[in-house]
């Protein structure tokens, strides 16, 4: 028997609908969508949630469950009802310049959301390893572009190529270079003097892994455990949010 009620995976991902409801509740988006829709749709995803977490089964057995089918069609369904698969480059391209920043914050953190909940089955699929670090996606990313944080010196904004698609992190590794290849968490977005981050960089020692071995989009590889410290605390944090 597992203690599923004490998942970490499984308490992040009812955080994360939470977190959703929150931010889609007070949202001001401009353009087409179906904001009731996609409210009542993440409402009917607690429930099953819940079921999980008091069912007692293996991780790996939740996987083939009913309310993991359910939770992936809900999720694809908001998707449809924030207006289909562009429906982020839609709000930030419609949305005022006085607006932006709460735009891209919003969207980030539907984002993350939504990712949690679609990968949720990847996760229970790790097995009985009840971490935090596991709560969330972490991944092998490649560096795009490193720019200058515009308000804080000692701070890079960077683009960062998971495979799948593209985020911003915000670092304060000024080692921080083109072409690194990097583990990323995939954590709740924070906003860092007015550039949102959507994921951290794993470190030790002295800064920011540089040469992480792996795919890219993939689990990265060969990682040593003091890299998690920080990724755990953060998981932990959100969930007492």
């Amino acid at each position: 028997m597992w203690d599923t009620s004490k998942d970490y995976r499984l308490l992040v991902a009812e955080k994360s609908v939470e977190l959703f409801l929150k931010t889609i509740e007070g949202a001001k988006f401009k353009g087409k969508w179906d904001k009731k829709k996609a409210i009542q749709l993440a409402k009917e995803m607690i429930p099953e949630i819940q079921a999980m977490r008091y069912s007692y089964v293996e991780p790996k057995e939740l996987v083939e469950t009913p309310q993991m089918e359910a939770l992936k069609e809900n999720a694809t369904g908001i998707i449809e009802a924030l207006g289909g698969e562009d429906w982020h480059h839609k709000f930030l391209s419609l949305a005022d310049k006085n607006e932006r920043e709460k735009v891209e914050e919003a969207v980030a953190k539907i984002k993350f959301f939504l990712n949690t909940i679609l990968n949720l089955d990847k996760r229970l699929s790790l097995g009985k390893i009840n971490d935090p670090v596991i709560a969330v996606d972490i991944r092998v990313g490649e560096v795009m572009s490193v720019a200058k944080h515009p308000n804080a010196d000692r701070l890079l904004v960077t683009n960062v190529n998971l495979g799948d698609r593209a985020i911003t992190v915000v670092t304060n590794d000024l080692g921080v270079k083109e072409g690194n290849r990097v583990a990323v968490a995939l954590l709740p977005p924070a906003n860092f003097r007015g550039i949102v981050s959507e994921g951290m960089f794993l470190g030790a020692g002295e800064g920011v892994l540089k040469d992480v071995k792996g795919e890219i989009g993939g689990l990265p590889k060969g990682v040593p455990l003091e890299a998690f410290v920080e990724t755990r605390n953060l998981v932990e944090a959100f969930l007492k949010s």
